[in-house]
């Protein structure tokens, strides 16, 4: 595992939902969004999987996969790649499920404010129509990739 600095960390945290792109049997890429619930300093990503599909059988067959996230405003990004195992429902340690519990209320009150303001989004609240988490993903961090154009970074 490569370890993750706070400010990767933070970054990730930040975000609504990021991509997870995983490899099916074809070999072909596949995306998805998916929330993190939790991301430690030494290069674990935990995220929940709510449906059990396409990226839950591409991990059966190629652990491989890349966790993606940018952020347009400031023009920063960055990409997670390593290897990940599926942890099935009756694994998943109870810090989790509650740290799930935490993000998907925070998600609500945020899209709750941001309506109250005005800021009209989608009519109803799909967070609170979310299905309870199908298994967890846990990542290990192998590289990271920074998509900060080199010139903006030069401009620091």
């Amino acid at each position: 595992m490569v370890a993750l600095s706070g400010s990767i960390i933070n970054f990730f945290q930040d975000q609504g939902c990021v991509l997870v792109n995983s490899i099916d049997e074809n070999g072909t890429p596949h995306s998805a969004c998916k929330g993190i619930v939790e991301i430690t300093k030494n290069g674990r990503v935990f995220l929940f999987d709510l449906y059990r599909q396409k990226t839950h059988n591409n991990l059966l067959l190629n652990p491989k996969i890349s966790i993606t996230a940018f952020n347009e405003h400031k023009f920063i990004g960055y990409c997670l790649k390593g290897r990940a195992s599926a942890v099935t429902a009756g694994e998943i340690n109870a810090d989790l499920i509650k740290a799930w519990e935490e993000r998907i209320t925070s998600r609500l009150t945020q899209r709750l404010l941001k309506n109250i303001h005005e800021e009209k989004g989608h009519p109803y609240h799909p967070e609170a129509l979310l299905p309870k988490p199908q298994y967890l993903i846990a990542m290990d961090v192998e590289e990271i990739v920074d998509l900060t154009p080199q010139h903006i970074k030069d401009r620091g």
